[in-house]
C-alpha cells in the first residue's frame, strides 16, 4: 500500500513515552506500525492510530483532523482503537498478539505490542511454492483458532484475517495480528472507508451497514485463508460473488491434493449466507484437529493428461519449471 503524505511516520530516534522509535514496520488505512525499543532495549511493535482519510501529522508530530466534519468519525475510531487495546491487554494466549501497554500522546492513541521474529503466512506460502501440506495447514489453523476463540469470548472480532495478518514465529507457532475494531467502525459509518476491507477475505456482511457481524464473519476469512493455503488464488470479492459466483469450490478444485473433510470445511466457511457457515470457531477447530481423515481422490484415467493440456493451452504451450 502506498503511504499517504498525511501518514508521515514518526522519525527514527523519536521518544514516545518510555520507547524510542527505530523504524516504520508497516502502514495501513488507519494506522502506522513502528519497531521501537524500551529503556531496557527490548523490542516492541507500536501501532499508532492515524486514519489517512481523516487525519494528518503536523510539524510538531501531532495528529490533527483538518476538517471539523471528520471530527466525530475520528473520535469514534479513536474510542474503538483504545477499547481494542484494553481488551487485547487482558488476553494472554500464544497465538494472539500480546498488548502490554496503550496510552495517549500526540492527540492520538498508541498500542504497544510484542515484537515477534518470523514471517507472515503470505511470505511462507510464497517460499513454499503457493501451497502447504494438509498436515501443516491443520496444525497452524487449529492453533490459531484456539486464540481466536479467546478473542471472541471477549466480544471482540478480528475482521481482517488474511495471510498477511497471520505471522509465523521462528518456532512455528502462528500469531494473529492487526485486529480491526477501529477500521471496521469507520468503514461501516462512511462509504469512503470501504476500501479498507481486504477483497476476497472480507465477508459479505462487512459491506452492509444493516447486517450483523459476529464470529461467522471471521469464519468466512478463515475459509478464504484455507483456500489460498491449498493453492488457490484469493477468492473473488464477496460482492462480486453475490452477483455471479465464479469461485470454484475447494471440494472440486483441490480434491486430488487434500482430504474431502478439509475441502468441504473450506467451502462451508466460504458460504455467502452466514447461516450456511459453521456456527462457531470451535466447530471449525474440531474439524481441523481430526487425526483421521480421508485420502485425496485419485484422478480418473486420463484426467491428469486433460489437466496438463488445459494448462498448456492457457500458457500457449510454454514450458517452465514449477514448484510443488
Amino acid at each position: 500500500m502506498t503511504q499517504s503524505s498525511k501518514q508521515t511516520p514518526l522519525p527514527a530516534g523519536y521518544r514516545l513515552a518510555e520507547y524510542t522509535i527505530v523504524r516504520q514496520l508497516s502502514v495501513g488505512g488507519f494506522s502506522v506500525v513502528y519497531l521501537a525499543l524500551d529503556d531496557e532495549d527490548r523490542k516492541f511493535a507500536i501501532k499508532e492510530y492515524l486514519p489517512r482519510n481523516l487525519a494528518e501529522r503536523n510539524v510538531n508530530d501531532e495528529v490533527t483532523v483538518p476538517l471539523e466534519l471528520d471530527r466525530d468519525a475520528f473520535n469514534l475510531g479513536l474510542k474503538c482503537f483504545f477499547e481494542e487495546g484494553r481488551v487485547l491487554s487482558g488476553i494472554s494466549h500464544p497465538t494472539v498478539v500480546r498488548v502490554s501497554n496503550f496510552f495517549r500522546a500526540n492527540h492520538t492513541v498508541y498500542m504497544v505490542m510484542e515484537y515477534a521474529d518470523g514471517r507472515s503466512l503470505g511470505k511462507e506460502l510464497e517460499l513454499a511454492g503457493g501451497k502447504m501440506p494438509e498436515r501443516q495447514i491443520r496444525k497452524w489453523f487449529a492453533a490459531l483458532l484456539s486464540g481466536l476463540r479467546e478473542v471472541h469470548s471477549q466480544r471482540l472480532l478480528h475482521l481482517d484475517i488474511k495471510p498477511a495478518n497471520i505471522y509465523l514465529r521462528r518456532n512455528g507457532v502462528p500469531l494473529l495480528l492487526d485486529f480491526g475494531a477501529a477500521r471496521q467502525t469507520l468503514s461501516r459509518n462512511a462509504k469512503h472507508f470501504a476500501a479498507m476491507y481486504t477483497p476476497g477475505f472480507a465477508a459479505p456482511e462487512q459491506y452492509e451497514k444493516d447486517q450483523p457481524l459476529g464470529p461467522w464473519t471471521d469464519i468466512y476469512a478463515i475459509g478464504a485463508c484455507l483456500y489460498v493455503c491449498m493453492g488457490g488464488a484469493t477468492p473473488p470479492g464477496a460482492r462480486e460473488r453475490g452477483e455471479r459466483d465464479r469461485l470454484v469450490p475447494a471440494s472440486q478444485a483441490f480434491r486430488h491434493q487434500y482430504s474431502r473433510e478439509l475441502t468441504e470445511l473450506c467451502d462451508r466457511c466460504l458460504a455467502l449466507p452466514p447461516n450456511d457457515r459453521p456456527a462457531t470457531v470451535l466447530e471449525v477447530q474440531k474439524c481441523l484437529q481430526q487425526t483421521e481423515y480421508s485420502s485425496p481422490e485419485r484422478p480418473a484415467a486420463g484426467e491428469g493428461n486433460r489437466l496438463v493440456g488445459w494448462i498448456r493451452g492457457l500458457t500457449g504451450g510454454r514450458h517452465g519449471k514449477g514448484t510443488e
